[in-house]
């Protein structure tokens, strides 16, 4: 039995029809050559002897009394794989628009909290002979980085799946509930004590950022990116209904820029999606004089940390999109963004990833029940406009049931007030962007990944050091200029 950190915790509490709190991937697998078996049981078996390898496919929840705090993860030793994972045909004739709007609507499900918090669809009919490859896991399961680990239990680094060592059978948990109260009181006292003595270390911390010591060219760079962001068709109150748009761009492109332009390969990804930003909203109610405000995670996992937990922290990154060349507005996200990935490194050890929770169930679901029916996300200025996450991912090519990955593009979360969601995963030489929209927000989430590859061509047209190279072997369904 292991009790949920508070940021875990958070997720659950937070989610409500509106707003699902799972992230999921969408992978296209091209088949061996001769293949004619069923991709779908080929998978589903190989997912049985993994069962093991990582707690997220066998943890289910298990609810305190009464919910007077976080519940506890324990182990269910009767996974049920013909739920789990799925199998689903598209109709004729089986394009890349009709395979998003498909994930889109699978994104839109709440999973079943009485079963472990996964689901796995498989899914045919493509017109390329491709096969689409959906999972989706809570957020209270993991973060961006527990997700690559996930990814490596699932999949092979050859066409040949590895062996999979026989080990004990599973031990289901049914703990009781004198056991689960001592639980969360023995994590909340912990967690008390672990405050109390981290205190000074957080007034330490934050004297350095924005004390008087603190260089006033930093501390200027670090307060542009603490400002509310403009109104804008994104921002607005969400129903439960997704979108979803996927494109890949050469990773070599990408870092070509970086070089060029004296900036990280994030500062390129972040400068891309602004580009993108400025022509959907030029086409939607105008590009606002006041810039977007993006909300970044920050990665809080110490190196060889591989706990399936959320490890990471939010941040505010200024986009610029205010300015129209799209070099300056490279160098001005480039600075912004500095500024806060140098606070978060300062302030790192100090930023809590768990809290104590006794009370905070009943407050945070209820706030999150209140918020979406009050409206105030449409009245309130907003303090990011989009989140924008980019995730390193595995750069050699991964395999399932045999079948080689063509493409991955990752899916998130999107909350009211904030109806685009756009995380980006590098995967085996290309960048996925994956877009994952409320359709009240962002009628056709397509236009934002035609969007996005207008805007790295012209970026790529004003940096002459930098050709825009023919991307790697893309599969048909990778949409062109117009995902």
């Amino acid at each position: 039995m292991k009790t949920l950190s508070g940021v875990d915790g958070a997720f659950l509490h937070l989610e409500t029809p509106e707003t699902p709190m799972h992230v999921g991937s969408l992978s296209l697998f091209d088949l061996p050559d001769g293949y004619r078996g069923d991709f779908h049981a080929d998978v589903k078996a190989q997912m049985k002897k993994r069962l093991k390898l990582v707690p997220v496919f066998t943890r289910k929840l298990v609810a305190m009394p009464l919910q007077f705090a976080n519940p506890a993860w324990v182990t269910d030793d009767r996974v049920d794989l013909d739920y789990h994972v799925q199998h689903l045909t598209l109709p004729a004739p089986g394009t890349q628009a009709q395979l998003e709007d498909c994930v889109g609507r699978l994104h839109s499900e709440l999973l079943d909290r009485s079963r472990p918090l996964w689901r796995l669809y498989v899914i045919d009919g493509l017109q390329t002979g491709q096969m689409g490859y959906y999972i989706k896991v809570h957020h209270a399961v993991l973060d961006g980085q527990a997700g690559v680990m996930l990814a490596q239990a699932l999949f092979d680094v050859t066409p040949k799946p590895r062996v999979i060592a026989r080990s004990a059978g599973l031990h289901a948990e049914h703990p009781g509930m004198a056991e689960l109260a001592a639980a969360a009181l023995k994590h909340d006292v912990g967690q008390y004590i672990k405050l109390v003595r981290h205190l000074p270390d957080v007034v330490k911390a934050l004297s350095g950022l924005f004390g008087a010591s603190a260089p006033s060219e930093a501390k200027g760079r670090l307060r542009q990116n603490f400002s509310f962001g403009p109104k804008t068709p994104l921002n607005i109150p969400i129903t439960g209904e997704r979108g979803f748009a996927a494109v890949s761009v050469p990773l070599d492109t990408l870092k070509q820029l970086a070089v060029i332009h004296e900036t990280k390969l994030n500062d390129v990804v972040m400068a891309v999606c602004s580009g993108a930003l400025r022509r959907y909203l030029a086409k939607h109610g105008g590009i606002p004089k006041k810039p977007l405000i993006a909300s970044m995670p920050i990665s809080l996992r110490a190196a060889g940390n591989t706990e399936y937990t959320t490890q990471a922290t939010l941040s505010l990154v200024n986009l610029n999109t205010q300015i129209a060349d799209p070099v300056k507005r490279l160098r001005a996200i480039r600075d912004a963004s500095g500024a806060v990935k140098a606070m978060a490194q300062r302030a790192k050890g100090v930023i809590p990833t768990d809290f104590p929770s006794i009370g905070v169930p009943w407050v945070l679901h209820g706030l999150a029940s209140l918020y979406g029916r009050s409206g105030l996300a449409g009245a309130m200025p907003p303090v990011a406009n989009v989140v924008i996450s980019n995730v390193p991912g595995p750069q050699v090519p991964l395999y399932a049931a045999g079948a080689r990955m063509a493409t991955y593009w990752p899916l998130s979360i999107t909350e009211h007030g904030v109806g685009l969601n756009i995380t980006v995963m590098s995967y085996a030489g290309a960048m996925g962007f994956g877009f994952t929209t409320a359709r009240c927000a962002v009628p056709d989430a397509g236009e934002l990944s035609a969007a996005l590859l207008e805007a790295l061509d012209e970026l790529v047209a004003r940096s002459k050091k930098a050709p825009r190279k023919k991307a790697p072997a893309r599969p048909a369904a990778v949409k062109p200029a117009a995902n």
